[in-house]
């Protein structure tokens, strides 16, 4: 069978790092056996939902590489939600209830203190039809709840956290539509996973509880629930819940100058038994990934560690994926050049103007100036290759018996102003013969 994920965002807000690795670990899961990964917007609530934020989302993903193979709105999609909510009142398997959020709090209440779950009473089955009849008559409109079969216990192999097991006597009866016709979030779900066949649903542990139900739900309307998998929670560095990690976003991270292949590396691997390694391509980690490798202590996000994983990353990438990113002039040998000494690729710039100047004198004392006038006279009379670094210190070393510090350091305090960079045989050659043996003299 072809494996099918989805991920399901409401548009009432844009991604952050916790949605985004529910994303990427879906996109991996799929990807790794050559299956497909859906996007469907849940923008059922549409006082909240927000056109820029669906399209913020769609942008975060393409930013991210992880492009859907289909896109779904649940807005598109209320005849089938119709059409499928009444089969399950032809068949008994949701009804009416009318209790305000007050009573209903109030009975909880009662029941905690008899010492009975917190659940709902179902006093709602006992009312008849002409009960309904005269609500309707003084203007009121029931909401409606599914009817779990309580005889049924509710059980799945869930693929982190194992087999699960479920008393439905102990959920309450969730409600699937509110007295003004809108959906919740639960049954639209299950419809939408069934008829995008959707075979394999991952998503975080907070939705378990909401899983117990929905197994449910898949068999009322006759089909076979997909294999469920629920991973532990993103938890700040201080391994607390963090309010940061709420609305830590793309546009945040871009502005950091985080890449999104070390975004994904890291989150790719959190929560898992793997290793968290500068692996750039996408493919190579959806190869590797695996629910078995996941734990269920929550997953640490360390953005120190996001800006150490980057400089990895960015030490890695290629002139082609970077070019457009790069200031005007610099080529693949520049790129080459400045690549090793950037933490991030906004950084290129500053190290660039090394190469393009100008380059502020060094101050230095007079024998490192007769020094530097020396090595100006010897790059001017030396053959221009891609060693004429190696040639003028080895002529140097040779002429003046500098060694060490003493020989390298002035040469590079003239040529690029700096006493650390990148290496001076890459650099050199991009400085060009007359500029260098100007900064030299």
């Amino acid at each position: 069978m072809t494996t099918v994920t989805r991920f399901a965002p409401s548009p009432t807000g844009l991604l952050h790092v916790g949605n985004i690795r529910t994303a990427l670990h879906n996109w991996l899961l799929a990807k790794r056996g050559g299956g497909r990964f859906l996007l469907r917007i849940d923008d059922t609530d549409a006082e909240r939902s927000r056109e820029d934020h669906v399209t913020a989302i769609r942008a975060d993903l393409a930013w991210l590489g992880l492009v859907p193979d289909g896109e779904e709105r649940q807005s598109a999609r209320f005849a089938l939600y119709e059409r499928e909510f009444e089969r399950l009142v032809a068949a008994g398997r949701v009804y009416r209830c009318y209790e305000t959020a007050q009573e209903l709090e109030l009975k909880r209440k009662v029941r905690l203190g008899r010492g009975l779950p917190p659940v709902y009473d179902r006093a709602a089955l006992e009312l008849s039809e002409a009960d309904h009849a005269a609500r309707a008559a003084a203007g009121e409109a029931p909401h409606w709840r599914f009817k779990l079969d309580h005889a049924e216990t509710i059980t799945w192999d869930d693929g982190i956290r194992g087999p699960q097991r479920f008393d439905p006597a102990q959920l309450s009866d969730p409600v699937v539509r509110r007295a003004d016709g809108s959906w919740l979030y639960m049954l639209p779900s299950v419809i939408d996973d069934i008829a995008m066949g959707v075979t394999q649903v991952l998503r975080g542990e907070d939705h378990v509880s909401n899983t117990a139900v929905q197994v449910q739900m898949f068999t009322a309307l006759g089909a076979v629930p997909p294999a469920f998998a629920h991973e532990a929670l993103l938890v700040g560095s201080e391994g607390k819940l963090s309010k940061r990690l709420g609305s830590l976003g793309v546009a945040e991270l871009r502005a950091a100058g985080i890449e999104p292949e070390a975004l994904l590396a890291l989150l790719a691997r959190l929560g898992t038994s793997q290793p968290v390694e500068p692996v750039a391509d996408r493919a190579a980690l959806a190869a590797g990934f695996d629910l078995a490798t996941f734990g269920r202590a929550p997953a640490r996000f360390d953005e120190a560690e996001l800006h150490r994983l980057n400089a990895q990353i960015v030490h890695q990438l290629p002139f082609a994926r970077v070019a457009h990113l790069l200031p005007a002039g610099m080529d693949e040998a520049g790129w080459a050049a400045i690549r090793p000494n950037l933490a991030h690729i906004g950084e290129a710039a500053d190290w660039w103007q090394v190469v393009t100047g100008p380059v502020a004198p060094a101050d230095l004392g007079d024998e490192d100036r007769a020094y530097l006038a020396e090595a100006a006279a010897v790059l001017a009379g030396l053959d221009w290759s891609a060693e004429v670094w190696k040639d003028l210190t080895g002529t140097l070393k040779a002429r003046t018996g500098r060694k060490g510090k003493a020989l390298f350091l002035p040469l590079r305090l003239a040529l690029t102003g700096r006493e650390h960079g990148p290496d001076m045989a890459a650099l050199l050659p991009l400085i060009g013969r007359e500029e260098a043996v100007r900064r030299l003299a």
